[in-house]
This record gives structure tokens, sequence and C-alpha cells, in this order.
């Protein structure tokens, strides 16, 4: 049992930064910034800001972004001072293992596996609703089997229907183009996501600035239909109203459910290995893309709310069709243009981290590291996993609708994030001395409050999420128990020692 706790030593962290197999640093704070906004601006408000306002908040869906944009400033300072400390690929997966042990990093790693790779998911789905708007415009229509998932969930009802497609064939189109980008190397994924990004904030601004003459201040009454609250504890609601599906609506229910919206800075760590200064340029990039995403999002939001009467608010693809039902078609064609191409550096981001996370494990041998820790010799990338990654997302994709593909990735999110604030806790108590190119300020209070908001937000997601959560778990602790602790090369290091 003792040796399910082993911890990675921080010396040992830190003689990883050397060796052959190493990732390329060659990204600075402007690239490190940019990966951050690529990864948080895109689904967030071109997708996730219609279901919440239509399913959990109404209006009110401006101060469910503020609450998660408050509650990711705590675990997003946490993340920098543990990214400057140790500037290796893993992000909070080599967090815990140095805080909290093996099985805690192993289950931490497996989260994050499901975060990645479902967040990813979600984004594919939101750009092939965005691709086929912007096809409508111009009259072309793909044929219905090939449009959507084969089936939804209906938050009136609880219950799933049947779609009538078979399968969605633009998300698992783009996961694929994507995969062979990545495959490339990280300075081509890099530039391509400048370019992208710098795309996406023209058309993010042109949305608040010409929807903001398009407001009318009645669609905002009543503010909050479903109430400032929204608290639940497995999905029994505990504070605020149940939705007609027996869900938590609400302000926090909303903040919960587009939390997702503000995960991409947490990818910026996990590139800290290929950051030519990392103890400095990391948590630049993780703070500066964050404060930048969240007075974007509190914007659009807004715009968004004001244009539309909130349960008229279309969920698949809700900004571009504002435009439509004011009457402004030409603006319509342009947002879903940028929509597909800010979604798309959103994927990019998503689908470059999680083969990091993957190479973490595989380098401590809980993972084959003959496959997930390979190296291409060419492009340095971990190309195997980065092609198992774009296999599993573009099936997700293709076959899950977007309310269940949201709400599943969340979790996860929060989990990993309490994990982290707890981290950091631990590590300025156990390594006092260690080195801190960047600390968290209002120490201990951050990291306490980090935790105690993301479980906040955890308990105000239905009941269904934390199932798939512990299904998604168990299977990785069977992993971990039939393969991984046998092959933990940080345990024969310490027998080595003994």
């Amino acid at each position: 049992m003792k040796k399910l706790f082993i911890k990675k030593p921080l010396h040992v962290l830190l003689e990883e930064l050397h060796g052959e197999n190493r990732l390329r640093r060659i990204l600075g704070p402007v690239a490190l910034t940019s990966l951050g906004v690529g990864a948080i601006i895109g689904t967030g408000i071109f997708v996730l800001t219609g279901i919440a306002a239509h399913d959990k908040a109404g209006a009110a869906v401006i101060l469910s972004f503020a609450v998660s944009g408050i509650a990711c400033i705590f675990a997003a300072l946490c993340y920098a001072e543990f990214a400057s400390m140790v500037p290796v690929a893993g992000s909070a997966y080599t967090y815990a293992y140095a805080t909290l042990g093996e099985m805690m990093a192993w289950i931490i790693g497996w989260d994050l596996i499901l975060e990645y790779a479902v967040a990813s998911a979600t984004v594919a789905h939101g750009w092939s609703q965005y691709f086929q708007d912007f096809l409508g415009t111009w009259h072309v229509k793909l044929p219905l089997a090939l449009t959507r998932a084969p089936f939804d969930f209906n938050p009136d009802t609880g219950m799933l229907w049947i779609t009538g497609s078979v399968i969605d064939f633009p998300a698992i189109m783009i996961a694929l183009i994507i995969t062979a980008i990545l495959v490339k190397g990280i300075r081509e994924s890099a530039g391509f996501n400048a370019v992208v990004v710098g795309i996406k904030l023209v058309i993010v601004l042109f949305v608040i600035v010409v929807g903001a003459m398009y407001i009318n201040t009645a669609n905002w009454t009543p503010f909050a239909p479903y109430g400032y609250t929204g608290v639940s504890f497995f999905g029994k609601t505990v504070f605020g109203e149940t939705g007609l599906g027996g869900m938590p609506v609400g302000v926090l229910a909303g903040a919960a459910m587009i939390f997702f919206a503000y995960i991409g800075f947490d990818s910026v760590s996990t590139h800290a290995e290929e950051a030519k200064n990392p103890q400095r340029d990391v948590p630049i990039g993780i703070i500066t893309s964050l404060i930048l995403c969240t007075i974007l999002y509190i914007a659009v939001s807004a715009v968004l709310t004001g244009m539309v009467p909130y349960n008229k608010i279309n969920i698949d693809a809700p900004v571009s069709d504002a435009f439509g039902q004011v009457g402004l078609h030409w603006a319509q064609v342009l947002v879903s243009l940028g929509a597909v191409a800010g979604i798309t550096s959103v994927l990019l981001v998503m689908m470059l981290s999680q083969p990091r996370v993957f190479l973490a494990m595989a380098r401590d041998g809980l993972l084959p590291e003959s496959f997930f820790g390979a190296v291409h010799d060419k492009f340095r990338t971990p190309w195997k996993s980065t092609i198992l990654t774009g296999i599993f997302v573009s099936t997700l994709a293709g076959l899950l609708p977007l309310r269940i593909l949201a709400e599943l990735v969340n979790i996860g999110t929060l989990f990993a994030f309490v994990i982290v604030c707890s981290a950091v806790l631990i590590m300025r108590r156990t390594h006092p001395d260690a080195e801190r190119p960047f600390k968290s300020p209002w120490f201990p209070f951050v990291p306490i409050a980090g935790v105690v908001t993301c479980l906040m937000l955890m308990f105000s997601l239905p009941e269904e999420n934390w199932l798939r959560l512990f299904i998604w778990l168990a299977i990785g602790m069977m992993i971990y128990i039939f393969y991984g602790r046998k092959h933990s090369k940080i345990r024969k290091y310490v027998d080595a020692q003994k």
C-alpha cells in the first residue's frame, strides 16, 4: 500500500529536463499566450454560450461566465506556480506525482486523457455545426445521415431521442485533418494556431461591436429566469430550482456547464517542456490568456442574450444564428466563417495537449513507452499517441451529441483543478525551500478557494456525470493495477537507492 503513494522526487523531475528524448524548446511568451487563447476562445463563445443560456441560466449566463472565470483564476495561479517549478510535459499529472504519489498521479493523468479527448470531440462537434451553417448560407446541405450524432439528449424530458442521422461526418473529417497537422510538428502547429487566433479575435471583436448595436434590453428581462443558484449534490438540487428533466438550473448550474470554455489555459502548462524560458513564459501565457478571454466571454454573452431572447437561442450555432435572427445575413456568413477558423484552433490545442500527457505517463513506465513515449526522429513529436488520439477523438465526435460531451468533460476538468490546487498546498509544506520563479499570491487563500469553488461547480453537475467519471476512473485503475504499478520506473529507482 505504501508503494501506491510513492512520490516522484523533485530532483528526479528536474533531471528529466536533460536528455536526448526531449521536445524542442521553441515557444516564447507570445506563442504560449496564443496557444492559451487558441484553446480558450472558440467553443465557449461560439457553442456553449447557447446551451448555458437556453437550458441553464438565461441572460444571467453573463454571471455564469464570471463565476467560472473566478474559479479558473484560482486554479490558473496554482498551475503557473507548478509550471515554473517543474517545466516538463504532463501538467497536473506531473504535479500530482511529486506531491500526492503515484496512484493519485495515475488517476489525474487518466482523468486528463478523458478531459482532452472529450473536449476535442466537443469542439469537433461545434466545428461541424458552424461548418454546416456556413455551407447553408450558400444553400448547400449535407445528407441528413452525415450531419450529426445518431442520438441526442432532451433536457426537458431527461430522455434520449433518435436524430435520424448516422454519423457526424464533418466532425470526423476535421479531427483527422488536425491529427495530420500535429504529427508534422510543434513549430508548424504553433504557427498555424497564431494565424487562426488572429482571425478569430477579429471576429469576436466584430461580434461585440456590431452585435451591441442590435441589443434589445427587453431580452434581458427576466435576467435570471432560472434563479441565481443551482447548486446540487450528486445531481440532487440543494439550492435553487430544478429543470423539467430533473437537473439543476440557475447561474451556478450554468457556470458548471460553461466551465469547459475556460479549460484552454491549463493546456499551456502541458507545453512547458517546449517553452524557451518556461519559468517566466509559462506563467505569463497562462494568466494573460485567461484574463483576456474572461473579458471577451462576458462581453459576447451580454451581446448574444441582448440580441436574441434566451429561449430562442440556437444551441448548435448560437452566435451566427443570432445575427441571422436580426436580419444581418451577411454578418451571419462572416461569423460562421470566423467560428469555423476559431474552433479549429481550439481543436488543434486540445489535440496537441493529450499526447503530451501520454508521453509523460509513458516516460514513467505507467504506459508502454515504445508506443506512447515514441518521439518521431524528424518531427520530434509524440506521433504514435497523436494518431491514436485522432482516431479516438474522431470516433467520439462522430457518435456522441454535444450535451453529453460538454458535461462529461467539465467534471474531469474540475477534478484536475482540485488536484492541482491541493498539490500547491502540499508542496509549499513539503518543499518550502524549492525554487519558485513564480509564486501564487495570497497563500493559502488562493489554493483553498480554488478547491472550494471547483468542488462547488462539480457538485452542480448532474449525477450522470459522476457515474461516467467513476466508470472511467475504474477502467483506469484496472490498467494501473495490471500494468502501470508493475512497470513503474520510480519504484525501480527507489528500490535501487536502498
